[in-house]
């Protein structure tokens, strides 16, 4: 069953409540403001400029290449993933930043980071993750750890395809930005079409999204948060403009899919949920197959779509969503595009939809993985298949400057792992020894 996502934006934008102030679009984004509905407009930034570095731009911003596929970054010898997707990034105890970044590679997967001075100077690069497949987007936790969320399917593949990948299907690996190392797998967020995820701090859940046409929405609530090695996974089930949830029978999966486990009215069926994140009590996240962008509320289960393409006709100013990213301090979501017009728009606090960037002579590749610095002074976003080194495609990685209205202060960090994270972390066995070119491709992306 497709979702009825039709369900009355108009309605509950004039009903709902949250602690006295009206639930309208911008007042999930930020309180302080009451706008309704969301129009196209200039923005807080104004129209692009010409292109630089591939690159359109509002004025006054400026941007600078700080990673090529198989290319070393900065001085250092660590040559840059292919297919660069899902990032975040990290204040570390020295001023500085690190920014972490997926591979959705199917053969070689895994992530790397990008340690910055507090000036931005690049001093170090590493792997913080290999040997698994596909690592398409995930999510940053609050206790400093990346989740690695792998986007694969094998049901009804050549079995030994599974036995190379380790896996039936995607997991989620839970890995340290701070240094070179190895994540650790986390069984019991469940074996599916992972994409991204979003930790709410106050309720002490974890929320994903799955890519498939018939995803399902998850919850994983840990035994004994923050350790995610055992916990509750459910699947969201949309009651009267609010998310219930419903415990997966086995999350598991080794014949089927998750999403064959329920019935076709006791789940909600998502078409292609992609990026997340989440904000002061809100949960975002996109689905590309319908072009929408939706709010929850984590303390009631509140839902609303706040944005439908739909709505704006044949050339909405924003399609083909996928990563998603909230300013911490401005409430500015930033929804990148996968294709099309390879756009970074931005659906601004008081209600305007605008493009922030654009990609330009990149016309096979996609925006992925924004994520601020701490300070909210740079924004860094790839071009997953964007030209290299003598013209050959397989990412680019920018950092963007300028007058962000996001800029902010930055304390010192008090990260901590998670519990098992401290010791030696397990090395996967190798994946994909060799190409079995004779199979079909069974990392396929969902297109709508």
């Amino acid at each position: 069953m497709q979702m009825d996502s039709n369900v009355s934006r108009r309605s509950f934008l004039t009903r709902a409540t949250l602690g006295g102030a009206t639930l309208a679009l911008a007042t999930v984004l930020r309180p302080t403001v009451a706008v309704a509905n969301p129009v196209v407009g200039p923005g807080p930034y104004g129209p692009l400029e010409a292109p630089n570095l591939g690159l359109r731009l509002p004025a006054g911003f400026s941007a600078r290449v700080v990673a090529l596929h198989q290319q070393p970054v900065g001085d250092t010898d660590f040559r840059w993933h292919v297919f660069p997707d899902g990032g975040a990034t990290f204040a570390t105890d020295d001023g500085g930043w690190i920014y972490v970044s997926n591979s959705e590679a199917p053969k070689i997967g895994g992530g790397g980071a990008i340690r910055f001075a507090a000036d931005g100077t690049i001093v170090d690069a590493y792997s913080i993750l290999s040997g698994t497949t596909a690592n398409c987007a995930g999510g940053l936790t609050p206790w400093g750890t990346w989740l690695s969320c792998e986007e694969f399917t094998l049901y009804g593949q050549d079995p030994g395809l599974a036995v190379l990948a380790g896996a039936i299907a995607g997991r989620v690996w839970e890995c340290d930005p701070f240094q070179p190392g190895q994540g650790v797998v986390r069984e019991a967020m469940g074996r599916f079409h992972h994409e991204a995820a979003a930790v709410d701090p106050v309720g002490q859940t974890v929320y994903m999204t799955e890519d498939r046409g018939d995803g399902l929405f998850y919850r994983f609530t840990p035994t004994n948060y923050p350790d995610l090695s055992t916990g509750l996974l459910e699947a969201a089930l949309l009651e009267d403009n609010r998310l219930v949830w419903v415990t997966v029978p086995d999350p598991s999966a080794p014949t089927a899919p998750i999403t064959d486990q329920f019935g076709p009215d006791e789940v909600t069926r998502f078409r292609g949920g992609e990026g997340m994140w989440y904000h002061q009590g809100f949960v975002y996240f996109t689905t590309k197959g319908d072009n929408r962008v939706h709010a929850l509320e984590c303390a009631t289960g509140a839902y609303e779509v706040i944005y439908d393409a739909a709505d704006f006709g044949a050339n909405p100013p924003l399609n083909r969503v996928d990563n998603l990213l909230v300013d911490e301090v401005s409430g500015d979501i930033y929804v990148a595009e996968d294709g099309g017009e390879n756009r970074l728009v931005l659906l601004s606090a008081e209600g305007e939809i605008s493009t922030f960037a654009q990609l330009i002579g990149q016309d096979r590749s996609e925006v992925t993985g924004p994520a601020f610095s701490p300070d909210g002074t740079r924004l860094y976003f790839s071009s997953q298949r964007g030209p290299g080194l003598g013209n050959t495609v397989g990412g680019v990685t920018y950092e963007v400057t300028g007058p962000f209205r996001g800029a902010r202060p930055v304390s010192a960090p008090t990260t901590t792992v998670a519990p098992d994270m401290a010791g030696p972390m397990p090395v996967p066995p190798k994946f994909w020894a060799s190409q079995r070119r004779r199979n079909r491709v069974p990392f396929h992306r969902y297109r709508g």
